[in-house]
């Protein structure tokens, strides 16, 4: 087959996710060839189980999987080509009391995401699933819209849709490299030649991280082995029989046949291809390692006792790429523009297959994904994940956590430490329990010496350590090493002119000042939450979260507008960041400064160097915790110093990120990834004040017509009887009627009560008065629980100190 002189778009690899991207492009009327280095499915697909679950703790990702599903649902009857789907529903077992806590808990976020899913006595779910022994299961859920589906029957149907929708498809057509012209993808060339193209979508599966590497772009994702085994028929084994997931026993079934399929997620995993992946592995299967299934198998008879006498057809050992955090890779790589990934689908390619082919393909069509899809975004990775020892070592923690339990503020172990700040021995000395994102190590909180976490879904271990802080904080001084926040600086001579159109805050003050703003999305939707210093005529100093320094320098990076002369740089490795805060902390900074601090001298919302120690100290008067307070930020070789001239200025308290939570939520401080995000305008989470109404911004005209009709969804803060413990995702009710969920939860050591904060909706139109002039409950746990809600701060320093 010929390949046409160009295309609009280039997905390279044929397995379910470049197939369906096809579909969806074609759907959309765009121009799209699809080129396969061998067969279609020849890479994973062919080989993977086929379960296909919805629930995920993102309600987007939980949507993307129902999308899934509702596409088998008519693809069949679309193409005319089986697809082996059916909608046979999903039972998850829990075998001790912690997992019927998860399960239940589980059960109030489908509640809150609008699925159906049910809790079932061991006897029900047995009736649902005769062959298995029930004698240690306390309880199990059960999603009757779950299916499973055949990988490659139902591959093979996108790809016909995708072709009757106008895509080209080419198999046995080896892409060899993607042409870069001045930064801007031109074209595709393969061993039957060259495609002229500006787009390029990369859903190579495992060999994804490699093929993108050639044009500079990193795919964290590494090759794991991952058995399952298939029997030949057992008595009672029939075609309606459910999924089941039994994540006690680190296993997973199906039908098949008459048989049943079994897998697992065993704690020691194999990593596989470390040194890269043989040369013509497709349609390829590694030996079955009978030694390694071994522990799964054991695990499995205890549950399904007829498998002890069932004949055994095959076990299937197939390798297949995963991520450092378990989820799969989705979008724009922020390293190239044009270049598109869906990759590292973490064995649930197939229930993210339609959905995930959906949401790139309208990425890559209309530049914007359909809705937030941050936990699936390639831009949460940032350095640590050009290693690919970090990445596999990573890895192997992420799959072997496959089915443990998934505990509340849990910290991965392995790959630590990776990235130190300058006080990190100082901190750990102080007691220290450090925490770690995008591999910065953080003080989560301090406790005695060899104090560590413990999990749990009750009060944890370090509930009154954190609540000391927190009061240390609302009542004297605390002292937080913040040095992982990710630091831009923005400069040149349209500096000013570049980040007033990407910003929607008033950012043209003067040299000094400083503004809290948000960046939006031509709809409106919060891209980016951050802190800008004008140091000078020419120049900013952007301050955001640890988890976003890839995302956002991207966000401003693109946004600048042509022929502006503005650049931006990362300089957060130059900045160490220790943030004092608390009503004594003019005291200690004076001592510790021959600067004037006074409120007079240095107001809120300003920024200055200071020398502390012999250090130039940018002070930036800010607060996320709700009290008096300056984050420092000390040139790194300096931290040391500053940290110790302040703890010798007077009695100030080490305090960690779980404090900060604590505080911000009684303050009513919003968290991009939860409480905001773009889905979310400025009006609709209580941040229309941060939107100017003068000169002219990006999302500007989608706000002021909010402005005019007014919003269906309002953020709330939300209290409860300290005794409930919030974790977000519980379900709101408004007059019995459910009307959203919780976007955070936490606890108030100040009010004293559980704090959650979320989203009101209601599709006539939300006002203040409405929200306010309901009765309240949330579900936790499958249990609704009276509550209170305002759209006021609980806590006021200046004012009164809990509000009713």
């Amino acid at each position: 087959m010929s390949l046409p002189d160009s295309a609009e778009v280039v997905v390279v690899g044929g397995g379910i996710i470049g197939c369906s991207t096809a579909y969806h492009l074609a759907k959309m009327g765009v121009e799209v060839v699809l080129l396969e280095r061998a067969k279609l499915t020849s890479g994973s697909t062919f080989h993977a189980a086929g379960l296909v679950g919805q629930l995920r703790s993102s309600a987007n990702i939980t949507q993307l999987l129902g999308y899934s599903v509702e596409l088998y649902d008519r693809l069949e009857e679309e193409t005319g080509l089986a697809t082996g789907w059916k909608r046979n529903g999903g039972l998850r077992l829990a075998c001790n009391d912690e997992r019927w806590t998860e399960v239940k808990r589980q059960a109030t976020t489908a509640h809150s995401f609008g699925l159906e899913m049910e809790l079932l006595t061991a006897k029900e779910a047995q009736d649902l699933w005769p062959l298995m022994d029930v004698s240690d299961v306390v309880g199990a859920a059960f999603l009757p819209t779950d299916g499973q589906a055949n990988p490659s029957d139902i591959t093979a149907a996108l790809a016909k849709g995708a072709r009757m929708a106008g895509a080209l498809i080419v198999e046995d057509c080896a892409v060899q490299s993607v042409d870069i012209e001045n930064g801007v993808v031109t074209g595709v060339v393969s061993d039957k030649g060259r495609i002229a193209c500006p787009k390029v979508v990369a859903c190579c599966g495992q060999w994804t991280r490699a093929f993108a590497a050639t044009v500079g772009v990193n795919v964290p994702l590494v090759s794991m082995e991952h058995q399952y085994m298939v029997t030949e028929r057992i008595e009672g084994v029939t075609p309606n029989l459910p999924t089941l997931r039994d994540p006690d026993r680190l296993t997973y079934w199906k039908e098949e046949v008459g048989g049943l399929v079994m897998g697992g997620y065993e704690p020691n995993p194999k990593p596989w291809a470390v040194k890269g992946i043989p040369e013509g592995f497709h349609f390829s299967l590694l030996d079955s390692d009978f030694d390694h299934f071994e522990q799964i198998m054991e695990l499995a008879l205890g549950r399904v006792p007829a498998m002890e006498t069932a004949g055994i057809k095959t076990l299937t050992n197939g390798p297949e790429s995963f991520t450092p955090d378990g989820n799969f890779i989705l979008g724009e790589a922020p390293e190239q523009p044009g270049f598109f990934v869906g990759a590292g689908f973490n064995a649930f390619g197939i229930a993210s297959g339609g959905g995930a082919g959906m949401a790139l393909a309208e990425w890559v069509a209309k530049k914007e994904p359909p809705f937030d899809l941050w936990p699936v975004d390639i831009r949460r990775f940032g350095r640590p994940h050009f290693d690919t020892d970090w990445i596999r070592t990573r890895t192997v923690e992420a799959y072997g956590k496959h089915y443990t339990m998934a505990w509340p503020s849990e910290e991965h172990d392995s790959g630590r430490p990776c990235r130190r700040s300058p006080l990190y021995a100082t901190l750990k000395a102080r007691g220290a329990v450090f925490g770690e994102k995008l591999g910065w190590e953080r003080p989560n909180w301090y406790g005695p010496d060899g104090a560590r976490d413990e999990y749990t879904y009750g009060r944890p271990n370090w509930f009154a350590h954190v609540g000391a802080e927190h009061a240390a904080c609302r009542d004297g001084v605390v002292l937080i090493d913040q040095s992982s926040f990710a630091k831009f600086a923005l400069k040149g001579p349209d500096a000013v002119a570049a980040l007033g159109w990407i910003a929607a805050n008033d950012v043209s003050g003067p040299p000094g000042s400083l503004t809290y703003t948000q960046m939006l999305n031509d709809h409106g939707g919060i891209e980016a939450d951050l802190t800008c210093a004008r140091m000078a005529l020419d120049e900013y100093y952007i301050v955001t979260g640890t988890g976003f320094a890839t995302r956002d320098f991207d966000w401003i990076a693109k946004g600048i507008p042509q022929g502006m002369n503005a650049q931006l740089v990362d300089v957060t490795s130059g900045w160490a960041v220790l943030s004092l805060m608390g009503p004594k902390a003019r005291d200690i900074l004076q001592a510790a400064t021959r600067a004037d601090v006074s409120n007079d001298a240095f107001p809120f919302g300003t920024a200055q160097t200071i020398g502390i120690a012999g250090a130039p100290v940018r002070a930036l008067r800010v607060s996320y915790v709700g009290e008096l307070g300056w984050e420092l930020h000390i040139p790194t070789e300096y931290a040391q110093s500053v940290y110790d001239a302040l703890h010798a200025a007077g009695d100030v308290t080490d305090a960690g990120y779980r404090a900060i939570e604590t505080l911000r939520l009684e303050k009513g401080y919003r968290a991009w990834g939860s409480d905001i995000g773009p889905d979310h305008t400025p009006l609709e989470a209580g941040l229309g004040w941060a939107a100017r109404k003068s000169t002219d911004y990006r999302g500007k005209a989608a706000v002021e017509a909010q402005r005019a009709t007014g919003v269906t969804k309002m953020l709330a803060t939300f209290t409860a009887d300290p005794k409930v413990i919030l974790l977000g995702r519980e379900t709101i009710y408004r007059d019995g009627v459910r009307v959203g969920y919780l976007s955070s939860g936490g606890f108030g050591h100040t009010v004293g009560k559980a704090i959650g904060m979320g989203y009101v909706r209601h599709a006539e139109g939300v006002t203040r008065d409405w929200v306010l002039g309901g009765t309240y409950e949330l579900e936790v746990a499958t249990k609704r629980v009276p509550c209170e809600v305002t759209l006021s701060p609980l806590y006021d320093p200046q004012n009164v100190r809990v509000k009713s």
